[in-house]
């Protein structure tokens, strides 16, 4: 599997025969800042974790220029659809379902977040409840992206169902978990073999490193991995 950073939780995960961009935050994010077309070159599936402005960034722009397949909630799918995404290449689901995304699954888990779209004139559009995402391939690990989220204690039964082995994890504190729970969280409820950081160091208000993660994950056996942004790693 290769997963590909872009800074804040935007990431490209190539297993088998998908090419997955997550949370297509890019023209605008200040981390990047070199526009979505490289990381959305040849993307077979897009996936959002929820609504917010800096996770949905660039998605109709991507999913006209590539045909990409979307997979988000069906709020989501609505909306973007109603901003000119096909509504032919929507895949839908919610909090407990999976769907079938040719050649991996997504399974869509709870987080303690918000999720609107923010418009003109401070205007905001509901676009129904935040998610994580769990990925299965059959011929590798299963990843889960825990989208923008605080602990909770029914980690535990994503963990007894799923098995991830690869976790994305927010620890910019503020709008999500800080490094030290986002530490916790993975060492008390999972058994990653892989973690990445993300949710971080994007705007002045969120932490600037991931330090209080990598400490807190200091000493658990876990492969804490933090790339620089546009970096790609093999897992």
């Amino acid at each position: 599997m290769k997963i590909t950073w872009y800074g804040q939780s935007a990431f490209r995960v190539e297993a088998g025969g998908a090419k997955i961009l997550i949370d297509p935050f890019l023209s605008q994010n200040p981390s990047w800042g070199k526009g979505w077309e490289g990381p959305a070159e040849g993307i077979t599936h897009l996936l959002l974790t929820h609504g917010h402005n800096d996770h949905v960034g660039d998605s109709v722009e991507i999913l006209k220029k590539t045909g990409a397949q979307l997979v988000a909630n069906f709020e989501i799918c609505m909306y973007l659809v109603g901003k000119g995404a096909s509504g032919d290449k929507i895949n839908p689901g919610n909090l407990g379902g999976t769907v079938d995304c040719g050649g991996f699954t997504t399974t869509f888990v709870q987080a303690l977040h918000s999720s609107s779209f923010g418009g003109e004139g401070g205007s905001n559009v509901y676009l129904g409840n935040p998610g994580g995402l769990v990925l299965h391939f059959p011929d590798d690990r299963t990843l889960y992206h825990m989208g923008d989220t605080d602990i909770f204690s029914d980690m535990a039964l994503i963990n007894e169902l799923h098995e991830p082995k690869i976790g994305l994890v927010p620890v910019g504190d503020r709008y999500t978990m800080g490094g030290a729970v986002a530490a916790l969280a993975c060492q008390r409820f999972f058994k990653f073999e892989t973690v990445i950081p993300c949710h971080y160091a994007t705007f002045p208000m969120l932490d600037q490193t991931a330090e209080k993660f990598v400490d807190g994950m200091e000493g658990s056996g876990v492969d804490v991995i933090v790339p620089k942004v546009g970096e790609s790693r093999d897992i």
